[in-house]
């Protein structure tokens, strides 16, 4: 989807504490070799901060800097991927009436660790199919430390990081203007995060906890029995996503300055993200996201905040912007920046 004026107005995140995962195997939480394999040196971690609040405070940040009030924020979009507060609650509304409290459409998006693009894509039609609508203020956040979830273990691909990030889009100004966001399934591939688990009652219900592996290993049995799907190929729609998202933004590859991708461990990150698209460590931001985690649909937004405020990008640099989530989804999105902090 080509993008015309629309902008990165502001941008935050939550404040958050870090452990090590040396902390972690000394406390028996992770084994050492898992560990050496992952690379990472720390995860973020909220304690008992309830994850809405997460959102608000990078939501406060966010709309500080976007230079615009309350009144000219025309939509909330929320993204999550783990329960955010009571059973039948509305997150979404809280976050609204604890940053702008307006009168406005304020939507939870659940599209697992793409659904920040997929709230990027879902804003900006909404921004820009009724004129009047100035900005949209859009927000991720989830806390993993909760009794269903072992952050360390419940996938060999990455570990759970807490964390809240926020950013507003603007049809007016910003540090940064979106080319282009892009995105693709393969419903095939569904199976892959469900195997073996029975759809009711839900696991969380009746206390089963997150396990990937899990599912993943059983994904992997049914395969060699012949009674699964094909693995495809995410490497390939990961590849065509990223090709289209640059040309309807009227670049190439060659002109991306930084690539914005998931706190995936190392080798995950390489296979998975980095090869299929020919990039390299110091192109992407590894050095930043070993020390983070994997923040599910955070991710994107704590990735474009460090690369900005750090200095890593420059006046007219190109950005690519790359996630991929259960269902298997790919999606991306290009950003030009046209401001300095």
């Amino acid at each position: 989807m080509k993008v015309s004026d629309v902008y990165v107005a502001g941008i935050g995140t939550a404040q958050t504490g870090r452990v090590a995962t040396s902390e972690a195997v000394e406390r028996g939480w992770w084994d050492a070799q898992e560990r050496d394999r992952s690379g990472l040196l720390s995860v973020s971690v909220a304690g008992t901060t309830p994850a809405p609040d997460l959102a608000i405070e990078a939501a406060l940040t966010a709309l500080a800097q976007s230079g615009h009030a309350p009144e000219q924020i025309s939509g909330v979009f929320h993204t999550n991927v783990h329960p955010q507060g009571p059973d039948g609650w509305s997150a979404q509304h809280y976050i609204n009436r604890h940053t702008v409290n307006q009168p406005v459409t304020s939507v939870e998006i659940h599209n697992g660790c793409v659904g920040f693009f997929s709230a990027l894509q879902l804003a900006t039609c909404y921004l820009t199919a009724t004129p009047g609508r100035t900005a949209a203020l859009l927000t991720a956040a989830d806390n993993f430390g909760t009794p269903a979830v072992n952050r360390w273990q419940a996938s060999r691909l990455f570990v759970l990081a807490d964390g809240g990030g926020a950013i507003v889009l603007s049809r007016q100004h910003g540090f940064a203007r979106i080319l282009a966001t892009s995105a693709a399934s393969d419903p095939e591939l569904e199976e892959r995060h469900r195997a073996g688990e029975k759809l009711f009652p839900p696991g969380l219900t009746n206390g089963r906890m997150l396990n990937f592996e899990e599912r993943t290993e059983r994904f992997r049995q049914e395969q060699a029995a012949g009674s699964a799907p094909g693995l495809g190929d995410f490497g390939s729609l990961l590849l065509d996503t990223a090709e289209q998202t640059l040309k309807e933004a009227g670049v190439s590859m060659g002109d991306i300055t930084k690539v914005i991708h998931d706190g995936f461990h190392h080798d995950a990150l390489r296979i998975i993200f980095l090869d299929a698209l020919n990039v390299t460590e110091e192109q992407g931001i590894w050095e930043f996201t070993r020390r983070v985690g994997h923040g599910g649909p955070l991710d994107g937004i704590r990735g474009l905040e460090y690369v900005w405020k750090n200095g890593e990008v420059g006046l007219g640099d190109k950005i690519l912007l790359l996630s991929g989530a259960p269902g298997m989804e790919a999606a991306c999105a290009v950003l030009e920046i046209i401001s300095t902090p």
